[in-house]
């Protein structure tokens, strides 16, 4: 809603006028571009009147006679380079937009640069827009995509970290949670742990949302934001959980659609690039291999089949697929099947009689062309996609690691020795048995004897695998020991219900023999047992000290003790370090 604000002029957009759209051009940093690719699509963007959309350091050409849109970060570079448009005399006028707020001393820099071209009247309006971070889903965002290094675990938890450094982490950060609470329109009471990273963001955070509060006639939360009247009386609760208090689920490897997706092919952004293989035939000998086509495809809001599925086991996916492709055949025989019907000649009696009728079935089947025709791009998609997943799962027996981790995390019996997992030759590569091991490590009561421990390393470096991580967890087990007892992960391990079911065997797209049928069974994850305590307001060791902060209270008063006691309706859950699918995914399905 706030970009097509944006893309309207910062006037909300008119449902009903009839006219044509403004043409416009839109000038984006790489910022602003990962900002909107993953909402509006180069249609919508045309809907709304974009023709052109431009990077701002390339090479553009004048249009004089056209109003341009910039949306970019309020960096120096970029601001000089806007100037330059306003001394070339690019666009008709122009809209300046700024993700996250500018200064007041780049501010000037424009007004000089826009009083020495004499270009004053063409700039026509220069917003703070406040949408510093990038929304993959309707219910989740992250921060950033183009310097995501700068806020990553490993920046975090460096051990030579310096304090400005720190600082300057913490403030990308805050930055971003502060654009999305103005995009909200809503203030959220603060819930964090003590001593992590996430206590700096919510003091950093509640600091921030406080002195905007109190200068009440600026305030960003008053008036008619977008999000006035969006959200119910109740404020939203943010939960801030630090990365540290769970390292084996990022670690873990998956089951479900999309987190697999994440996991084992190049997913970023909501889009999928894929590596066509070329098919076995075999080329003339000394001819050049052939070349591998790059394919990417999007999955979005509007693709009904993602939607349901991401979050299915991989099995399930498979055979729906499977399914939604048997269902358009069928549906596609019947159009052909009217088609050489219709084709008769007139002078047989019986094709007159049937042609009444026919009429009426080929109309619809006629109208339901176009919706046949994104059915069958979506099939081919999905079994494109499930089909490059599934080949990760065969070649890398990542179904036999998931039970496995399971079982570790679960501390239910083993059915292996874990030795012989990491030795195995046709199991995983280096960097799958890495993260099994450490999350052997993390999961474990007291860590193995220094004996037992060598000869993991030594089958670990046999395998091929980097055992710096080890020694990073080796060290961070030490320390997080003295801070708090390891994490319960719930006692469930997944069923397999048997090898795949008679589905799979006819005729399927799919070959699954060998590959595990197994089914999730619901447990929370940290994460969601943290949030579970703080929303319904139950009382927990894990989560009793944490700290609460509420920008609205008028004296920053620190405590533990909530003013509210009711449970909270709304909640956004954000990790200092990064979260992921597997979190995701299972706080959905807790909500369910």
């Amino acid at each position: 809603v706030a970009l097509k604000r944006m893309l309207n002029f910062n006037v909300p957009p008119v449902k009903n006028s009839t006219g044509e759209p403004v043409w416009k051009v839109l000038i984006y940093d790489r910022f602003g571009q990962d900002i909107i690719s993953p909402l509006l699509s180069v249609k919508e963007l045309r809907d709304m009147g974009i023709t052109l959309h431009l990077l701002l350091h390339s090479d553009r050409d004048a249009i004089p006679d056209v109003p341009a849109v910039y949306f970019v970060m309020p960096t120096e570079e970029n601001i000089d380079r806007m100037c330059q448009d306003l001394r070339n005399q690019l666009y008709e006028s122009y809209y300046l937009n700024f993700i996250s707020a500018i200064s007041r001393s780049k501010l000037e820099d424009i007004a000089n640069a826009a009083i020495g071209a004499n270009a004053v009247t063409q700039v026509a309006k220069v917003f703070d827009q406040y949408l510093n971070f990038i929304t993959l889903e309707d219910d989740m965002f992250v921060l950033c995509n183009q310097n995501k290094e700068l806020v990553s675990f490993r920046a975090i938890n460096r051990p030579d970290i310096t304090d400005t450094e720190m600082e300057t982490i913490m403030d990308t950060i805050v930055d971003s949670l502060f654009c999305f609470f103005v995009t909200l329109g809503a203030i959220p009471i603060i819930r964090c742990s003590r001593g992590t990273a996430a206590e700096m963001v919510a003091v950093k955070l509640d600091k921030k949302l406080r002195e905007n509060l109190r200068d009440a006639r600026n305030s960003l939360f008053t008036g008619d934001t977008l999000g006035a009247g969006q959200f119910s009386f109740q404020r939203p609760l943010l939960v801030l959980v630090d990365r540290n208090i769970d390292l084996a689920t990022p670690l873990h490897h998956t089951w479900t659609y999309q987190a697999l997706v994440h996991d084992v092919l190049d997913f970023h952004l909501n889009r999928v690039n894929l590596e066509e293989s070329t098919g076995m035939e075999s080329s003339p000998a000394g001819a050049r291999p052939k070349k591998k086509n790059k394919k990417s495809y999007d999955l979005t809001a509007s693709d009904k089949f993602w939607q349901k599925h991401k979050g299915s086991p991989f099995p399930e996916v498979a055979e729906s697929v499977q399914q939604e492709l048997e269902s358009y055949r069928a549906q596609e025989d019947e159009v052909k099947r009217l088609k050489s019907i219709m084709g008769i000649e007139g002078e047989d009696e019986g094709a007159i009689s049937m042609l009444s009728d026919n009429t009426a079935k080929l109309t619809s089947a006629v109208s339901s062309l176009p919706e046949l025709l994104e059915k069958k791009r979506l099939i081919d998609l999905h079994t494109n996609v499930a089909t490059a997943v599934l080949e990760h799962i065969k070649s890398r027996k990542l179904d036999v690691y998931f039970e496995y981790e399971e079982k570790i995390m679960s501390k239910s019996t083993l059915d292996k020795s874990l030795l012989d997992m990491i030795s195995d030759p046709d199991a995983g590569t280096p960097e799958d048995k890495m993260r099994l091991f450490l999350i052997f490590y993390i999961s474990s009561a007291q860590a193995p004897s220094e004996i037992d421990l060598e000869q993991y390393k030594k089958a670990l470096m046999d395998a091929g695998c980097n055992l710096a991580p080890l020694s990073y967890i080796k060290q961070w087990k030490a320390f997080t020991k003295m801070a708090s007892a390891p994490t319960s992960y719930g006692n469930t391990t997944p069923k397999p219900l048997g090898l795949f079911s008679r589905v799979m065997n006819t005729g399927s797209q799919f070959v699954m023999e060998g590959v595990k049928n197994l089914v999730l069974k619901q447990q929370n994850l940290p994460v969601t047992r943290i949030l579970d305590n703080l929303m319904e307001m139950k009382s927990n060791p894990e989560t009793d000290d944490y700290r609460y902060f509420d920008p609205k209270m008028l004296r920053g008063s620190d405590s533990s003790v909530p003013r509210n006691k009711n449970p909270f309706q709304e909640a956004i859950v954000f990790v200092v370090g990064g979260g992921n699918y597997i979190e995701y995914q299972n706080l959905v399905d807790y909500i369910k």
